[in-house]
């Protein structure tokens, strides 16, 4: 698998519309895999002219071996110096908060002179309810400061950076939005309609960093996103080559003719580590870790053996799930055996907890100039822990790499159902909070 990093530099705001039923558009926090596959679509027709069987475009959108385009997050964050002094970070991998990972409800945030941090539940959870206990997930920082402790799902977009000392810190990333209002135009005299007016919200291009009291710079917004292409590395080459070659002749989201939409991509091939494994062993070893230290409490209704791996799915981008015919939002053990092709192994899975939610959504497909279904989507940063035999774990792993590329459930072409195994983020526990 070849994977293609994209570096995405708003130019003007971004009209990023997200379509929900029985509301209007509102703009998305961030850039969905299918507008970046219909921009780079558009611009390769109208430069090589329409698709024929066999060629790139077939082997790139059509083709069974199809090219993955993911979502693109925002990558720009910002850190503070001395003197509340701020800078520009931007991030070359943006992670998804799992489902599990809760902050201080009255000041939430990672660990800074504001936010009491970020922690995550899962495996305290699963050690409690295996005793038949609560767990009480609360804060210890926010109750050091005078609060009450309570703490609430925090969900987001975050990255990790490491200092030349060998420490890391986290950062929360976002992107401000405003309104922008038009006024409707009459085609036939080509002037302004009386009594249209209307609102756009669109993504900022760019945000403020204070670099003193009186001096405030500008940094344009940027977004990470990648393609992902199976096995033709000369198709990955040439579609390098023609976004670079094209970098500030895409448009994405809507009202382009207005001059919203315009952006800079830059592609580079980027190495496609596989750290499943490692992932896995590391997850395993915190977990018993901590059932050790919960077994002070009494004893488990079964015990934690060697004899089973547990692992995690954790869900990078919105899901589309079907079971049966019916849309869901659980990853079941008979949907992972054939998303994984070991249909055989289904009696060896086990699903021991699900974390996850649900969304309405829909779109505007530009090629046929008609609404997309409305689905029902399990909702990105959602957790499914799971656990198979020991003697299994290899076979799981090399599974587990393949579908980490292609991705769970329908349209993974345009960025759905992208996964990540074993999220580091599950072993920060309470008592080290972020």
């Amino acid at each position: 698998m070849y994977k293609i990093q994209l570096t995405i530099t708003a130019l003007s705001p971004l009209a990023i519309g997200r379509k929900k039923p029985g509301s209007v558009s509102e703009a998305s926090d961030y850039i969905p895999g299918s507008v970046i596959r219909g921009a780079i679509a558009s611009e390769l027709i109208q430069r090589l002219g329409q698709p024929a069987p066999g060629d790139d475009f077939y082997s790139l959108f059509l083709d069974e071996n199809y090219a993955i385009f993911s979502n693109a997050y925002p990558a720009t964050a910002k850190g503070k110096k001395e003197q509340n002094k701020e800078y520009a970070i931007i991030a070359e991998e943006v992670r998804i908060l799992p489902a599990t990972a809760v902050s201080s409800k009255t000041q939430p945030g990672f660990k800074t002179a504001k936010g009491n941090g970020v922690f995550d539940t899962l495996i305290d959870n699963f050690c409690a309810e295996s005793r038949d206990l609560f767990y009480d997930p609360s804060c210890p920082t926010a109750i050091e400061k005078g609060n009450d402790g309570r703490v609430e799902p925090y969900t987001g977009f975050y990255s990790k950076f490491y200092s030349k000392l060998g420490e890391y810190k986290y950062y929360t990333h976002s992107v401000s939005k405003r309104l922008l209002t038009r006024v409707g135009i009459n085609r036939r005299r080509a002037t302004s309609e009386e009594e249209i007016l209307y609102s756009i919200e669109v993504l900022n291009e760019q945000f403020s960093i204070k670099r003193s009291l009186q001096l405030v710079q500008w940094e344009s917004t940027i977004y990470k996103s990648c393609i992902s292409i199976e096995t033709d590395e000369d198709l990955a080459n040439k579609i390098i080559a023609f976004i670079n070659g094209n970098s500030e002749a895409f448009r994405l989201g809507g009202s382009t003719s207005r001059g919203l939409g315009r952006v800079k991509i830059e592609a580079i091939q980027i190495n496609n580590e596989n750290k499943i494994e490692e992932r896995i062993n590391n997850f395993n070893q915190k977990l018993r870790e901590r059932w050790h230290e919960w077994s002070v409490l009494g004893k488990p209704r079964q015990n934690l053996t060697s004899e089973r791996t547990f692992f995690t799915i954790n869900l990078e981008a919105d899901a589309i799930l079907t079971e049966n015919w019916r849309r869901t939002t659980v990853i079941s053990e008979e949907m992972l055996c054939q998303f994984a092709n070991l249909e055989e192994l289904k009696k060896d899975l086990k699903l021991h907890a699900t974390y996850s939610s649900y969304d309405y959504l829909s779109g505007w497909n530009s090629a046929w100039g008609l609404m997309k279904d409305v689905e029902l989507v399990t909702n990105k940063g959602s957790v499914y822990l799971f656990s198979i035999s020991a003697n299994r774990t290899n076979q799981w792993i090399e599974a587990l790499s393949q579908l980490k590329m292609k991705g769970v459930g329908d349209r993974t072409s345009e960025g759905f159902g992208q996964i990540e195994i074993c999220s580091e983020f599950h072993q920060i526990f309470r008592k080290d909070v972020k």
